[in-house]
């Protein structure tokens, strides 16, 4: 749909099957950002490369502004989780029984490229293996990171899926994974 010139609806697809339609003021989520809003989806040209269709998304916790291409965003952001999803990953929060690594650098390895893939379900191991270190005082400065962007983007989406603060939703996250909230 174009309206002034400015087109409001990008479909593209994600893998070989799933169609994905976003609307401007959609919300989305980038890995390395987290929840986005879509500014304007327009067709615009740079540096004399060829007009194409590109989708201006703002992330407030970052203050960030990203243009991405049409053909860049099934790589790059996803829908955010609904209410069930949400329902399911606080369920899986609570009973995922995983272990981390003894080895700083391979568990840092494992964490960095569990927390690139942007699934939820990925933040909520990586939150829950690293907690129980936390509790022991064993985290490393990579530890620390991971666990810390684990939760907050846990927070940030399930706050976004379930209607509530990131507040409340951190408070829920430490509860299920077995931490007392300060």
């Amino acid at each position: 749909m174009i309206i002034n010139g400015l087109l409001t609806t990008l479909r593209y697809h994600i893998g070989r099957r799933r169609l994905i339609t976003i609307h401007q003021g959609d919300c989305i989520h980038h890995p390395h950002h987290g929840i986005g809003e879509v500014l304007s989806i327009r067709k615009r040209r740079f540096s004399g490369d060829t007009e194409a269709l590109f989708a201006k998304l703002f992330f407030k916790r970052d203050r960030l502004t990203v243009m991405l291409r049409k053909e860049d965003l099934a790589k790059t952001v996803r829908d955010p989780i609904n209410a069930t999803e949400a329902k399911k990953l606080l369920a899986y929060l609570k009973s995922w029984k995983g272990k981390v690594s003894s080895q700083w650098k391979a568990r840092a390895n494992a964490h960095q490229q569990t927390m690139e893939k942007g699934d939820p379900f990925g933040y909520a191991q990586v939150y829950k293996g690293l907690s129980k270190l936390e509790a022991e005082g064993n985290l490393r400065a990579a530890d620390r990171t991971h666990y810390n962007q684990s939760l907050s983007f846990l927070s940030e989406e399930l706050a976004n899926a379930l209607g509530k603060t990131e507040d409340e939703a951190r408070a829920q996250i430490e509860e299920l994974a077995g931490r007392v909230s300060q």
